[in-house]
C-alpha cells in the first residue's frame, strides 16, 4: 500500500518523500516512482527527526504526512511474549506517536494534513493478533486527541482502516492449506458486502487518500475512513 501511494502521489504532480527502513527495497520504490528516499526507523525518534529534516530541507517544506509503515505479528492473547508486544507498539503506535509530533513541526506554520493507518482490528479486536490489535486502538485514540490539538493549526489528522489485498497478502495466502483457504474465502464473502473479498490498492485505496490530502477534506478531521467493502460497518 505504501508503494502504491508513493507511485500514485507522483504521478499527480506531487513532490514525493519516501522513507522506509529497507533500505534497498525503500530505494527501489523511490526510484521507479521519480521519488526521493531517505532511510528511517519510525520507532527511533532520532532517525524520525533526521529524516523529517531531510525531508522538509529537499521540498522546501511538508504540506502531507502519510504514516503506513506497520507490522502485525501473531500469536494468541494468552501467549503473547513480551518481545512481540513490545515491538508492535514501538513500530505502530509509538512510529505513529513520533511521525506525527515530527510532522506538526512542520505543519504547524501554514496547516496540512496527517493520514495514519489504522486497522479495524483497532475498534473490534483481532483474535491471535492481539497485540497489533492494541497498537491500533492507540493509533485511533491518539489520532483523535491530535486532531483536536492541532486543528487550530489547520491541521487535519484522519485514519485509514483498509482491508486491501496486498503481496504480504498473497503469502498468507500461499500458507494457508486447501481447506483453510477455502474457509478464509467463505469468511470474506459474509463478511465484506462490497464484492466479498479484499479491495484493490490502486482503485480503491489510493483515491481516497489522494482525496483526504487535497483541499476537499480541509473540514474533515479525527475521522476513521474504512475502505474495506463495509465490512467494519457491519460490526
Amino acid at each position: 500500500m505504501g508503494s502504491a501511494l508513493v507511485r500514485s502521489f507522483g504521478a499527480v504532480g506531487a513532490s514525493v518523500v519516501s522513507l522506509d527502513i529497507d533500505e534497498s527495497e525503500g530505494a527501489r520504490i523511490a526510484s521507479e516512482s521519480g521519488a526521493t528516499f531517505i532511510r528511517c526507523d519510525v520507532s527511533e525518534k532520532g532517525s524520525v527527526d533526521k529524516a523529517f529534516s531531510k525531508a522538509s530541507s529537499h521540498l522546501g517544506g511538508i504540506d502531507v504526512v502519510i504514516h503506513a509503515a506497520g507490522i502485525a505479528p501473531g500469536a494468541s492473547t494468552a501467549e503473547t511474549p513480551i518481545e512481540i508486544w513490545k515491538r508492535t507498539m514501538d513500530v505502530n503506535a509509538t512510529g505513529t506517536f513520533l511521525t506525527n509530533q515530527a510532522a506538526f513541526q512542520y505543519l504547524k506554520e501554514d496547516g496540512g494534513r496527517i493520514i495514519n493507518f489504522a486497522s479495524a482490528a483497532g475498534v473490534k479486536g483481532y483474535p491471535g493478533k492481539a497485540a497489533y490489535a492494541a497498537s491500533k486502538g492507540a493509533v485511533l485514540a491518539w489520532m483523535r486527541s491530535a486532531a483536536v490539538e492541532w486543528a487550530p493549526f489547520g491541521i487535519t489528522v484522519n485514519a485509514i482502516a483498509p482491508a486491501i489485498w496486498t503481496p504480504m497478502y498473497d503469502k498468507t495466502r500461499a500458507s494457508m492449506t486447501v481447506d483453510q483457504l477455502a474457509d478464509h474465502d467463505h469468511a470474506l464473502q459474509t463478511s465484506i458486502p462490497l464484492g466479498g473479498r479484499l479491495g484493490d490498492v490502486d482503485t480503491d485505496l489510493v483515491p481516497v487518500v489522494e482525496f483526504l490530502a487535497g483541499d476537499g477534506a480541509r473540514f474533515m478531521t479525527g475521522q476513521v475512513f474504512a475502505v474495506d467493502g463495509g465490512s467494519l460497518m457491519l460490526r
